[in-house]
């Protein structure tokens, strides 16, 4: 158990090191452009690894892996959006409410609203020190963390319906599609250079194909409600690599309102463990 605590916990910060260093690209190329390169390098491999079988596919079986697709490539897309814009640390915890609001509705507790409360103070703590905020970056991170709870319930659908990776392979190919046109136009030339290229593979291979990698192995051993909890550390992780890639220095009451928002999110796993597909950030 011990090596899975270690592999989601590498899996988080190679997540969150391949995010900052996205948003260190950002001065150069679209954060559109970045979002799509950094699924097609994910496509490819897990197309690759995958091999999906497409024949003998249901309409319902389509459904809810174009579902699961369209969350993908809008979760992806959204927190990029947030990235370009405010902090990654706090992008990135502003986000989490959309899987925590998730795990509360699925419980019938009282006490669990005790974890809303907390996580609502997190939020309200960040309002106090609104200069490096900005209401689009708030807002793109909330659609983020929208489109993270539909990731969720929706790969739980594909996995029933997909076996192995197939249904994931099969969505980031579409999420890749769905941004194609959008990434040429804002993206140009610069999709071309050579550097670009690179380094946007370089973050596919952190933001995704590590983390689902690590994820994979750790899940076959590891309890789902520990690795719910493990996930909740990803705001923490986040703002982290931000300091060291990034130079992003939180303040004080920023990282209160960070800790309260994990915080929560560790109690409410804890009440009730929810779905745990991997989820790409």
């Amino acid at each position: 158990m011990r090596r899975a605590v270690w592999l989601v916990l590498v899996g988080i910060v190679s997540v969150q090191v391949g995010a900052a260093f996205a948003k260190d690209l950002f001065d150069t190329i679209s954060p559109t452009a970045i979002v799509w390169l950094r699924l097609a390098t994910s496509a490819l491999v897990l197309a690759a690894l995958a091999r999906p079988r497409l024949r003998g596919r249901t309409r319902s079986d389509w459904a809810v892996v174009v579902g699961f697709g369209l969350s993908l490539g809008l979760m992806n897309w959204a927190i990029y959006q947030s990235f370009a814009r405010i902090p990654l640390g706090i992008a990135v915890t502003i986000e989490f409410i959309g899987p925590l609001t998730l795990a509360v509705l699925g419980s019938r507790r009282a006490r669990d609203l005790v974890w809303v409360g907390l996580a609502a103070l997190g939020v309200l703590l960040l309002g106090f020190e609104p200069a490096d905020l900005t209401v689009a970056g708030m807002a793109f991170a909330l659609l983020a963390g929208a489109a993270w709870a539909a990731y969720i319930l929706l790969s739980a659908r594909t996995g029933a319906r997909w076996p192995g990776l197939d249904g994931l392979a099969v969505a980031s190919l579409l999420a890749t599609a769905l941004l194609t046109v959008p990434a040429i136009v804002t993206g140009g030339e610069t999709l071309l250079d050579g550097h670009v290229l690179l380094v946007g593979a370089m973050i596919g291979l952190l933001s995704s194909v590590i983390p689902y990698s690590c994820e994979m192995v750790a899940l076959r051993t590891l309890p789902p409600s520990v690795f719910s909890i493990l996930m909740s550390l990803e705001p923490a992780a986040a703002a982290l690599a931000a300091i060291v890639v990034l130079d992003e220095l939180l303040t004080p009451l920023q990282g209160v309102a960070i800790a309260c928002v994990i915080a929560a999110s560790v109690g409410a796993t804890r009440s009730r463990p929810v779905h745990t597909e991997p989820a790409p950030d």
